[in-house]
Order: structure tokens, then sequence, then C-alpha cells
């Protein structure tokens, strides 16, 4: 509540001095105090994340004063009680170390900001500038984050390709990405130990890095020039939101490695898709949260020489030991603040509206319907009129793949239990309340992977565990042979569901941010 009081009034700051501003000089609201977009307690750390735009803001009155040291996590100052979020470590720590302090710093740097805060100091130098005007480049270790400044990249000879170009490590030649600037090619050529596929680091193409012998503006080799910030993007997938977010996710994650300039946060970016491919999917909304420009893929660049003012080449989706896809998780922890932030980011950016919990802290049940060949729910109507007799449950049954990805969100975002077979929609973990609980209502044999991903994010997680009670239609048929959970449809004991229902139920009501009253409400950030 003090965090939003005060961010209340440096907003009412930042009015009243762009107002001043603006009357005195039109044009300098433009590039001086523009607040990024972001939810109320995002603000508190960025503004502490840049002090000289703090200050600009509370010298428009000097009587206002704030000493909150909020922060997001990654900083050396950060001290832990003023993180985003603690880690959850209940009960003993595992043989894994030897402390809880050390179960909790290893999850910190497993999957929270820690993550962030080992990137930034990973941070190195490939390809020095002598001057202001130079070219530059600097990358974490193994290069699975990069950025750099006046870099030229050569896609001339792209239309030649007879390929469509995805996943593939040949797309530059030797020569192909250009900079001027002192090239410490030891340094990079120690740094390409994962570059097993496409996915985990950026060494396929700056293996292929070499020098400018003049200055970049100055050489007429630029057919474009991209003076907006630029981030190119290896994407997992496009159809399957699992893989599709491991794709955001690190691009979020990326802004903190990057966010080196108040600008950070800002959607005045370019995005470039590093394949042939169109690009379209079901969730591109999403890209909406990152920049207001359409999204290029390399067909809208090739046949040219590209040069950019500012280019990132971000995290990546299946880095070896990465974020989300590959996260390596302590037995024992939970809530990652960073994977919470993603989800507040994204549903604030996307503008998705917030219901409060119902009165008589009755539960809002949404369940996901598939209808897809396999892992369909045979007696679905069972499961649910068994619900619907109860008055503490208002039940929804959906259809995703009906709704657009925004009224998908808007659904989620406002339930209180989400359950669904084993699948990629259950990635709409991520967007629940703080309080709510998965029900995985059967893992398929596969029992880590939405588990883990609900543990990253903090929300309760239940699933079947009777394998009794469940009764598949025959043992699954996979396409390339052999027996396999995944493919085939299923009956549940009516009953036992009913049970786990309750069991899930009682995780939400006793979460400490599920409202202990009808009249307790949570205000809408958007």
């Amino acid at each position: 509540m003090l965090q939003l009081l005060i961010l209340n009034a440096l907003l009412m700051l930042t009015l009243q001095l762009c107002q001043s501003l603006a009357q005195t000089n039109p044009d300098a609201t433009k590039h001086t105090l523009t607040l990024p977009n972001l939810p109320s307690d995002h603000l508190v750390r960025y503004l502490n994340t840049f002090p000289k735009l703090k200050r600009q803001l509370l010298s428009v009155n000097a009587t206002t004063r704030t000493e909150s040291r909020a922060c997001w996590g990654h900083e050396r100052n950060c001290s832990a009680e003023a993180r985003f979020q603690t880690p959850h470590c209940p009960g003993d720590h595992t043989g894994w170390v030897q402390s809880k302090e050390a179960q909790v710093q290893t999850f910190y740097y497993q999957a929270d900001f820690g993550f962030i805060q080992q990137q930034l100091a990973e941070l190195m130098p490939q390809c020095l500038p002598k001057y202001l005007t130079d070219s530059s480049l600097e990358c974490t270790r193994y290069l699975r984050f990069c950025r750099g400044r006046n870099l030229l990249i050569d896609l001339r000879d792209l239309p030649q390709r007879k390929e469509r170009i995805r996943y593939h490590m040949d797309v530059l030649k030797p020569g192909q990405i250009l900079g001027h600037c002192e090239l410490n090619r030891t340094r990079l050529n120690s740094e390409m130990e994962h570059i097993g596929s496409a996915l985990q680091s950026w060494g396929p193409e700056l293996r292929n890095f070499d020098v400018l012998p003049q200055p970049l503006l100055e050489s007429g080799a630029c057919d474009l020039v991209l003076n907006v910030p630029t981030f190119i993007m290896k994407i997992d997938a496009t159809y399957n939101m699992y893989h599709h977010f491991c794709d955001f996710f690190n691009l979020y994650a990326s802004l903190f490695v990057n966010q080196s300039h108040p600008a950070a946060f800002n959607t005045d970016v370019q995005i470039i898709i590093w394949e042939t491919y169109p690009y379209d999917s079901p969730f591109r909304d999403t890209f909406k949260a990152f920049t207001q420009r359409p999204i290029w893929t390399l067909s809208d660049v090739q046949g040219k020489r590209i040069c950019f003012r500012n280019v990132v080449l971000p995290l990546l989706p299946r880095m070896i030991f990465g974020l989300f896809y590959n996260t390596p998780i302590i037995q024992g922890c939970s809530n990652s603040g960073l994977f919470r932030a993603f989800s507040e980011f994204i549903l604030h950016r996307l503008q998705i509206p917030f219901q409060p919990p119902l009165p008589q802290r009755k539960l809002r049940i949404t369940y996901l319907s598939r209808r897809t060949k396999y892992r369909q729910v045979l007696n679905e109507n069972d499961l649910l009129a068994q619900l619907d007799a109860k008055e503490q449950y208002v039940v929804r049954r959906v259809s995703y793949e009906r709704l657009s990805f925004t009224e998908q969100l808007a659904i989620t975002r406002n339930s209180d239990i989400l359950i669904g077979m084993h699948g990629a929609g259950l990635t709409h973990l991520l967007f629940l309340p703080n309080w709510a609980c998965l029900f995985e209502l059967y893992n398929c044999e596969d029992p880590n992977c939405y588990k883990d991903l609900a543990r990253l994010r903090g929300v309760h997680y239940v699933t079947w565990e009777q394998p009794d009670l469940v009764y598949p239609q025959d043992e699954g048929h996979h396409p390339e042979g052999g027996a396999h959970a995944k493919f085939t449809n299923y009956r549940f004991d009516v009953d036992e569901f009913e049970h786990l229902v309750a069991q899930a139920a009682t995780k939400v009501r006793a979460h400490k941010d599920f409202p202990q009253t009808a009249t307790t409400t949570q205000h809408d950030e958007l």
C-alpha cells in the first residue's frame, strides 16, 4: 500500500512537470520524462533503478520525498527484504545443498532474478570501440545474450537460398556480421561451446563476426539503417503455447539484462524473427507487450546489408540450464519473482481486466475442454455435473481454441482453479492469480512439466494420483509406433475427481493473498 501511495504521488508529479514543460517547450516531454507503461509495483523498482530520473520527478515538489528501497533482485545492492519476491522453501533442505540458506540461494540463481544478476556479471566485451561512434559487441558466457552498437549484418545472398530458414545454423557466412571495433577473437572463440543447436547460443551467427576497416556509417555499406533498438529472436515455436512462451519469457528476462538505459521498457523497438517463414501464431498479441511495431522476419530484410544502431540478441528458449524450458529447480522451493513479474507485465501491457474473487468465498473454476483427437475426457459431463451441484463453486467449461488469446487471458486471470488434461494449454497457469491452483487432471506420464512450471510461477498444483481410478480408452498409439499415454482418451472416477477439486479449493482458500472476507477486494492496476 505504501508503494502504491508513493507511486501515485510520483505520477502526479510527472503530470505536473510534463504540463509545465509542454507550455514552455512542446518537444521536451517526448524524451525527457516519459515513464514506461508498467504495473505500479514494477514502476517503483524501475524508478529506483534510474535514480536520476527519480530525482527529476521529485524535484517538481521539493517537499515530497520517499525512502523506498524496493528493487527487483538482480541489483548488487538489493537486500533480500527489498526484492520483488522471496522464494518459498518450506521444510528441511534436501541433499543438494548444505543449508537452508544455500537452498534458497540456489533456487534464486536458477530461476529468479539471481539468474539475471549472473548474466549481468558475465557480460564481457567481445569487440571494443576506440571512439563513441565505433561499433561494440558484448556477450554473456556461451553467447547466450549479446548486445551491440553500429553493427552490420549482410543478408544479400539470402534470396538465393532454396529452402526456407528455421532453426538453421548456417544463415550467415564468415564476414557477414561486421563491426568497426577491436575484436578479441580468442575470447569470442572460447565461448563457442554451446552450439549444439540453433536455439542454445548465438555462436552459430557470431562465429562469422569480422572487423570492418572503417566506421560503419562512413563505410557506405548500409542498404538499410535501423535507428530504433532492434531485438533479433530465434524462436522455439509459434502454435504451441508452452514452447512459444519460452520465447516470450526469455525476451522479457532480456529486458533486465539490457536495462542500462531508462528506455529499456519502451515499445518503440523493432523485433526481427530469425527465419524466413511468415510469422503467424494464435499468441501473436503477446508481442504487443514488447513492441508497437509490426513483427518482421528475415524475409522483410533479405537481400540487404542491414546496419543496426543498437541491436540485442536476447536469451534463447533452449539454453543449457536456461530459463523456463531447461530450468533445473532445486527440490523444495517455489515462487520465482521473475516469473510473477512476467505474468503481471503481460497482463498489464495487454490490458487484461481483473475481477476480485466472488462473495462468500465461492471459487471460480475454469475447465479446459479439449477438442483434439487425443486426451479427451470421455465422461467430462459427469465430472462437471458433480461440481455444478456444489454451491461453493462457479464452474465454466471453455474451449480456448475458439477464443482470441486476450479473451483466453481474461478468463484465466479471473479463475481460482484451472482444470485440464496434460497439454500446452496448461501454460495458462502463468497468468492465474497468486492464490490459484492448477489441477492437471492427468499428466499422461509426464509428471514434471507443468508441476515445475507451477512451482516457478508460485501457484498451487494437484494432479491425479490414483492409477486404478483412471480408465484409458486403450494403451495409446504413438504415430511413430509403440504405446504412449498421450495418444489416447480417458475416463475418470467421479468421486475421486471431486475429492481432488476439494483439495485444490482448500489450498486456494488457505493462501495468504486470497481474500478472507466477502468485502475484501483487489484493485485492478490497468
